[in-house]
């Protein structure tokens, strides 16, 4: 059984794409998760109008955010594997059972993207080959360049990724995905695009891009990061 787990907020112009284009590669018993938070604009009408039963809507009553609302949509899932989506995105046709494929070998597998516009045309054939994308623990920690919504892997690390650390500023959840992910499991990496990656003024987060954030904050960002990573072993260590 697959889960697609995806956080919406006020999503309305594009996210009908996006669930026609997972919907087609599902099976009758497969499911969406789409975590709410909180819109105010029409995109729980348009996913109302799709009328399929395989998508599960649920209002994220944490605290809001990006992070948050993920978390929300990620513990409502009940799949044997588990994909992150954006709602803005487009899934390549395949791409499931790429993804799956992959995950007979690996825990975490992490495709390339295609880069587009707002009107999908494409920007950056390779996400992996722009920014030289590479595995590893360090690599990663102190430089990840993987996207989320590239993200697909089986539903037992979700025992060691939840809850996310309090602090949804300093650790978003495809960076504490990807170091528990790095620090613990086998992460296989396909080199094959296997999204349309939208970016446009309302994007949420850089996705894997060069942040702007200040040196300050980084070091914050990984110190804090690292705290939570050495915590959740120790409490590992003792279940």
């Amino acid at each position: 059984m697959i889960s697609v787990c995806i956080a919406s907020y006020n999503g309305e112009k594009y996210i009908k794409e996006q669930l026609e284009s997972i919907l087609k590669q599902l099976d009758k018993n497969d499911e969406i998760i789409l975590s709410d938070d909180h819109s105010n604009d029409r995109t729980l009408e348009v996913v109302s109008e799709l009328n399929d039963s395989r998508i599960k809507v649920f209002m994220n009553e944490k605290e809001h955010g990006y992070t948050r609302n993920f978390e929300n949509a990620l513990s409502k899932a009940h799949g044997d594997f588990i994909f992150l989506s954006d709602q803005d995105d487009v899934w390549v046709e395949n791409k499931v059972n790429i993804m799956v494929k992959s995950l007979e070998s690996a825990d975490i597998a992490i495709s390339d993207a295609s880069v587009t516009d707002q009107y999908l045309q494409v920007n950056q054939i390779s996400h992996f080959r722009a920014n030289k994308v590479k595995q590893g623990f360090w690599t990663n920690f102190l430089r990840t360049r993987y996207i989320g919504a590239c993200m697909a892997f089986r539903k037992d690390i979700l025992e060691r990724v939840l809850p996310f650390p309090e602090d949804q500023v300093h650790c978003p959840h495809d960076y504490w995905i990807a170091m528990i992910g790095e620090m613990y499991y086998r992460v296989q990496l396909i080199n094959e695009p296997l999204l349309l990656y939208r970016r446009h003024e309302n994007n949420a987060l850089t996705g894997g891009n060069k942040s702007t954030n200040s040196i300050s904050k980084r070091i914050y960002t990984r110190i804090y990061v690292m705290f939570h990573l050495l915590r959740r072993s120790f409490n590992w260590s003792f279940r």
